[in-house]
């Protein structure tokens, strides 16, 4: 019987490579891992490329640079017409969208943030806040806003959020639209 690994705790030192990583980023967020191990090397770090990559792969951060066939779907993935060209929202209610973000939280790591707004008056609906970013948060905020607000014609969430496309489009799919 094998026992189970555990993630190690971060160091200082880890948590201070992070932290200017994030800094730098929110900087200049076309920032590879090349060019964040000349800049963590200027500021007295001896890190290498592959620490750096996997640093902004603990805070989901990626170069700009397009990666090979990016604009190519992949066949077995569903592909969501975008429903909100030229839409006019007038009222309340009818198109609600989706965000989520990771929250620094100085030394001691990072939260994630998700938040349902109403598109017309740009009212947060719901919001959760969770250390870890798996779908249950995510569905219990979408939960909670249509139990208190209804439900909308359209939910918009972006495309690059894996949260949604695996687990919220089956349980939204009854409250309109979810794209």
């Amino acid at each position: 019987m094998y026992a189970v690994a555990r993630p190690a705790e971060p160091t200082a030192e880890e948590l201070a490579l992070l932290a200017a990583s994030d800094e730098e980023y929110t900087r200049h967020p076309f920032y590879g891992s090349r060019r964040m191990v000349i800049y963590l090397g200027k500021r007295g770090y001896t890190v290498n490329r592959k620490r750096v990559q996997r640093l902004m792969r603990t805070l989901g951060l990626a170069g700009m640079a397009p990666g090979p066939n990016t604009s190519r779907p992949h066949p077995a993935h569903p592909v969501y017409p975008y429903l909100l060209r030229g839409v006019e929202v007038v009222r309340p209610n009818p198109v609600w969208s989706t965000d989520i973000t990771y929250i620094r939280l100085g030394q001691r790591g990072f939260v994630y943030r998700v938040a349902i707004i109403d598109w017309y008056s740009r009212q947060v609906l719901a919001w959760r806040v969770s250390n870890t970013l798996d779908t249950g948060f995510c569905v219990d905020c979408l939960d909670q806003a249509l139990q208190t607000h209804g439900r909308p014609e359209i939910f918009n969430t972006d495309p690059g959020q894996p949260v949604y496309q695996r687990r919220v489009h089956r349980p939204a799919q009854g409250a309109g639209h979810c794209h």
